[in-house]
């Protein structure tokens, strides 16, 4: 059985052309990709071992051989990042067998209070699982008619999978869900992202799962949402992480003038005020 390290180094491996590192085209290959005897080669490494890791059959490789994986995968900044996160998580205290536990869902009184201060702007609490823990009359404008807060714990990502409407709203709904699937191996705790993931996985079906497994790091550019009223909505997101809550505050910024003007035309609709969700 892999783990989640074996799975990203072997998926990174699948993706790189050879020719692309400088490296000569060998020939036809049982599969696409970069052989494990070119990245062990650049990375320092034995065939052996580099298979071991991919295997799950090594769960604690050094801090040196993660980083000459690295470099020799050309892995980007979030890349390295999330390649350091899963060999800690695949290797350190947090793969002991612990009890899939739901995240808290509370906020606390100085968060909400910052989300008071930005209305009428358009933002969220959240965690990397999803749930939207506190929002701002502007986001509940800019989400009405969509269902994402139509439950009392809502939650994006099971939106995302689950709700048909969601393929319509967001305009780029492949790279959402490819964001949403990443981020739950940045969960509030290991224990956190098993449990979400098992109670997810039934109702999202195959797709979910594959998105999940993939480790593609998402490139979060503009978020382009169809609203229900026919407005074409171009977001901009400032996130901020709220320590030590392993919560985020996400600003939504008009894009352009006529994201401005129909975010405005919707905020004069009639609207609740704050909603904080525990």
């Amino acid at each position: 059985m892999g783990t989640p390290l074996g799975d990203f180094i072997r998926a990174k491996r699948d993706s790189v052309q050879p020719e692309s590192l400088g490296l000569p085209d060998r020939g036809r290959r049982r599969s696409p990709g970069l052989r494990r005897l070119d990245l062990a080669t650049r990375a320092g490494i034995s065939v052996e071992y580099l298979t071991r890791i991919e295997q799950g059959r090594d769960r604690n490789p050094s801090v040196a051989v993660v980083n000459a994986l690295a470099d020799a995968l050309s892995l980007n900044a979030p890349e390295r990042n999330h390649l350091r996160y899963l060999a800690k998580i695949t290797g350190g205290v947090c793969s002991a067998h612990t009890q899939p536990a739901p995240p808290r869902r509370d906020v606390r009184p100085p968060v909400l209070e910052t989300l008071r201060l930005l209305e009428p702007g358009i933002a969220m609490v959240t965690n990397r699982l999803g749930d939207v823990l506190a929002h701002t009359s502007g986001y509940a404008s800019v989400t009405r008619g969509t269902g994402l807060l139509d439950t009392d714990t809502p939650n994006l990502t099971h939106y995302v999978f689950t709700d048909a409407r969601a393929r319509t709203f967001f305009a780029d709904w492949d790279d959402v869900a490819d964001e949403q699937a990443f981020d739950l191996w940045l969960g509030p705790s290991i224990e956190n992202s098993e449990w979400f993931s098992r109670e997810l996985a039934p109702a999202a079906g195959p797709d979910f799962t594959r998105r999940l497994n993939r480790h593609v790091v998402p490139r979060r550019g503009t978020l382009r949402l169809n609203h229900p009223s026919g407005y074409t909505l171009r977001l901009l997101r400032e996130t901020l992480t709220l320590s030590p809550d392993t919560q985020q505050l996400v600003v939504f910024l008009p894009a352009d003038e006529g994201t401005a003007r129909a975010v405005d035309q919707l905020r004069h609709r009639p609207h609740g005020p704050l909603r904080a969700i525990s």
